[in-house]
């Protein structure tokens, strides 16, 4: 059990590399694109994602927020999105309480599932014209959300995207 739990935690800190205390995967080396991932230190406070990161002499364009990216970031209070992301991804923003600012970029069209579960502190959303989707649970139990504005091109809202939202 003890080595199953290693193995586990170990892969949640996996990332190709940081630069200026914001961790990278590696999409496709081939065009240069990359994703931010979670790192083995925890974001916190306000986060700039750059739109292109340069890394052993080689510039990569930043296109995704990966799976749990930020999941569980108690601290982060506010991220900023590059135009050049086109992906929220699965519990990207989950459980990070004090979120209290995030903006969509119009090059976003996909919002994952659960990818803003649990973000008490955000009291406003805009999602733009790009987003064609929402994922399941995408922004449930946001306790401080009152307002949400949707963009037209959405055609999928998924299943209890707004659940528990009390506000």
């Amino acid at each position: 059990t003890l080595l199953f739990a290693l193995v586990a935690t170990t892969a949640l800190w996996a990332y190709d590399f940081s630069v200026k205390g914001i961790y990278y995967n590696i999409l496709a080396d081939e065009t240069n694109e990359v994703e931010v991932t979670s790192g083995s230190t925890e974001y916190s406070g306000s986060v700039t994602i750059p739109k292109t990161v340069t890394y052993n002499s080689k510039t990569y364009s930043i296109t995704s927020i990966g799976n749990y990216a930020f999941c569980e970031c108690s601290g982060l209070t506010s991220v900023t999105i590059p135009n050049s992301v086109t992906s929220i991804g699965n519990y990207a923003f989950g459980w990070c309480p004090a979120l209290t600012s995030i903006t969509i970029p119009k090059s976003v069209t996909s919002i994952g599932e659960a990818a803003f579960d649990g973000c008490d502190g955000l009291t406003s959303v805009t999602i733009p014209n790009s987003v064609t989707s929402l994922g399941d649970w995408a922004f449930a139990w946001c306790d401080g959300l009152t307002s949400v504005t949707l963009g037209n091109s959405v055609t999928r809202i998924g299943d209890a995207a707004f659940s528990g939202c009390s506000s």
